[in-house]
Formats: C-alpha cells, sequence, structure tokens
C-alpha cells in the first residue's frame, strides 16, 4: 500500500469516526436541550443546576451510542476501566459546558432564556471538542494491530482444528 492510500485510508477512517461520533453527540444534544428546557421552565430549579441534569441524562444516552454505534469495533475488554475513564472524561466536559454558562449567567447577568440556550451550546461545543480528543484517545481505545492479529489468527486456528465429521449427509 502506498504512503499516498495510506492516508487516503486513515482520512476515510477518522471521517467516518466524526460522522458517527457528530450523529451520537447530535442525538445528545437534542436531549440535552430538551431536558434542560424542561427541567427549567417546568421546574424551580435554577439555570445551570438544570444544565446540569441535562448533561448528566445526555451523557448517559451517549455512552450507549458511543459503546455500541460510533466505537463498537474498538477494544471492549476492561468495560469498568472503559466506563470509568467515560464518567470521569465526561465530568471533565460537564465542568467546561456549565462552566461558560455560570459565567455567562452570574458573571454577566446574561439569563434569559435565550441567553441560556446560545451559552448553554457554545458550552456544548468547547466540550464535545475536548469530548471527542478523550473518548477516542483513552476511554474507546482501539486494539493495538499485534493484539488485533493474534486474536484473528487464534479465531482461524481454533476453527480449522474443529473434527470434521466423516458422514455425509
Amino acid at each position: 500500500m502506498s504512503e499516498r492510500s495510506a492516508l487516503r485510508s486513515r482520512l476515510e477512517a477518522l471521517t467516518r469516526e466524526v460522522v458517527k461520533f457528530g450523529a451520537v453527540g447530535g442525538a445528545g444534544v437534542v436531549v440535552n436541550f430538551v431536558v434542560f428546557n424542561l427541567v427549567r421552565h417546568l421546574t424551580e430549579v435554577p439555570v445551570v443546576r438544570a444544565s446540569i441534569i441535562a448533561t448528566v441524562v445526555a451523557t448517559g444516552t451517549n455512552y450507549l451510542g458511543y459503546r455500541y454505534f460510533t466505537y463498537r469495533d474498538r477494544d471492549k475488554q476492561g468495560r469498568t476501566k472503559e466506563l470509568t475513564l467515560f464518567l470521569l472524561f465526561s465530568a471533565i466536559g460537564l465542568v467546561i459546558e456549565n462552566g461558560l454558562l455560570y459565567v455567562a449567567t452570574y458573571g454577566f447577568h446574561w439569563d434569559t432564556p435565550l441567553q441560556s440556550n446560545v451559552f448553554k451550546f457554545v458550552g456544548i461545543a468547547v466540550a464535545t471538542l475536548f469530548r471527542f480528543w478523550s473518548y477516542r484517545t483513552w476511554v474507546f481505545r482501539a486494539l493495538p494491530a499485534r493484539k488485533a492479529i493474534e486474536t484473528a489468527e487464534s479465531f482461524l486456528a481454533d476453527g480449522s482444528q474443529r473434527p470434521r465429521s466423516t458422514t455425509r449427509k
């Protein structure tokens, strides 16, 4: 495989990953905004707390989408570690997202429904960049090439060592 075709292949894989990440993330943004606005308008919960509740709900739905859609082909061993890292990086994303909303709301008193939604969106956008990097780097790690080859070879070896039936049907 030439360098050019290898680069093209890697760019195509990255593009597919970004599109899948974006699809799951887009669904998460919808969940986030729906929950945020419902909590904000149907309860007396303060703006930033309503946003934190919405972010937590969206994080749960996003994990399912990332694990079973975007990164379904990634290493599935060590789910406890994966989930722990996912929650850690999600918590950092939550602080980024809601920190911007907090500064806008309590620092600048920009707290109309429109302003809150705008700053929530900006917070989500900034946090998404961090989440994409951290999830693909630390949480949903690609199988090392050597391990993938060994796994495939052992699978093939197991299949070739099965006893064959001598009777015909």
